[in-house]
């Protein structure tokens, strides 16, 4: 995958991550004094569009953003709040002609999303301290970056007036006439409503409080609904049809969450993460508990993915989480959990999943569920020096004797 910018530094994972170095300290047990790693996109996930094209979370350039993203910028979302910095952008690959164009984003970009609008939005989590989004319809229309790309803060609306006012930062204490902005680790999974128009995230995966987070493109106004107490925190969701949520629970079950449940304000002063305990479920996965947390299970999903359009034979709505411990995938169907375990190769560890018909027509054999085998490190597991990740199709039949 090629970059913009040719100075672009090598990447060695996570954006900004310190713990990697360009030449290696000492000779690896398994590469003993060879460099193995020399690439700069450090792509993370990528998204087709309905004409085909493949948008990727990928570095095109180094961490310092162009003038237009920083403060004096006459950019509308930068006169609001400026960025000095981002690990990646956002790159795309047309398969007709197998070429790479570049998108020069102020945010930060992990995992691409397309929302349901007439502008094919495309949303991205990864951005920081604020949602950020392209309109891809006028990335097609101009090639320019600075124009088809915006960006805000997540600012809660506790003054209740239903719009964007001077906000109280995170580090301020609460004030009374005043909205307030919120930051923690960023928003991690990316999820765009089917029907009305928002956007919703899990938030503070690494750091500060983790749970949901609803951003209304109109408004700019955000809302957030921390994870409770016994739930402990969430990392990759993504929402049904209904616009439930759905989200890899860190208490070793599959989280969900309903705004529809509320029944309190969803703004003002008390709606700052605590006041809808009552919109949260919890499905325990597959496997053993830890002592003293016998609701859950030992097992550490990674991702959730929320199967709409019944690509897998399950049917339409099912969640499906990587069962990492598990070497699969546990799906909700109808209350009860049910594993898709892949038997190898040995440790099966999937990042991410997504579903595809091929053939409608065909039943089970016209559709499955695909994900991908690997992790960073994919010589430490059966196979040995020379395994690579691998793509994998996962189809299930209604029943064993099926064909």
């Amino acid at each position: 995958m090629p970059v913009a910018d040719p100075n672009t530094p090598e990447s060695f994972g996570p954006p900004f991550h310190a713990s990697a170095v360009a030449k290696p300290t000492q000779p690896s047990a398994y590469w003993g004094d060879e460099k193995i790693w020399s690439q700069r996109a450090n792509n993370h996930n990528g998204m087709f569009d309905k004409s085909g094209r493949v948008w990727f979370a990928a570095a095109v350039r180094g961490i310092e953003n162009p003038a237009f993203c920083k403060k004096g910028s006459d950019h509308p979302s930068a006169k609001v709040f400026p960025l000095d910095r981002s690990g990646r952008q956002v790159s795309m690959l047309d398969p007709k002609t197998m070429k790479y164009s570049f998108v020069d984003t102020c945010f930060g970009t992990h995992h691409p999303q397309f929302g349901y609008d007439a502008d094919n939005t495309l949303w991205l989590s990864g951005t920081g301290p604020v949602a950020g989004w392209i309109n891809t319809n006028v990335w097609d229309e101009t090639g320019d970056a600075a124009k088809a790309q915006g960006w805000a803060p997540f600012v809660l609306d506790t003054n209740g007036n239903g719009k964007v006012d001077e906000w109280a930062e995170p580090d301020q204490s609460a004030d009374a006439g005043k909205d307030k902005r919120i930051a923690g680790s960023g928003p991690y999974a990316v999820m765009p409503h089917p029907t009305d128009g928002s956007v919703w995230y899990t938030l503070n995966v690494f750091a500060g409080t983790p749970g949901f987070l609803r951003f209304d493109p109109k408004t700019k106004l955000s809302e957030f609904y921390a994870i409770p107490k016994e739930g402990i925190g969430v990392r990759g969701g993504d929402i049904d049809k209904n616009g439930v949520l759905w989200g890899s629970g860190s208490n070793g079950t599959l989280i969900s969450f309903d705004r529809r449940k509320c029944k309190g304000p969803l703004n003002g002063p008390n709606a700052t993460g605590n006041h809808c305990p009552e919109g949260f479920a919890y499905y325990k996965y597959p496997g053993p508990p830890f002592e003293g947390f016998e609701n859950g299970s030992a097992e550490a999903s990674y991702y959730t993915w929320v199967d709409q359009h019944n690509t897998v034979g399950l049917g339409e709505n099912v969640p499906i989480s990587t069962a990492n411990l598990n070497d699969g995938f546990a799906a909700l169907k109808d209350g009860q959990m049910v594993m898709l375990r892949i038997p190898y190769p040995l440790g099966f560890f999937a990042k991410g999943l997504d579903g595809r018909i091929d053939d409608p027509n065909a039943g089970w054999k016209g559709r499955g569920l695909w994900s991908t085998n690997g992790d960073r490190t994919p010589w430490l597991k059966e196979g040995g020096k020379g395994s690579k990740p691998r793509a994998v199709q996962i189809q299930v039949r209604p029943d064993p004797l099926a064909h």
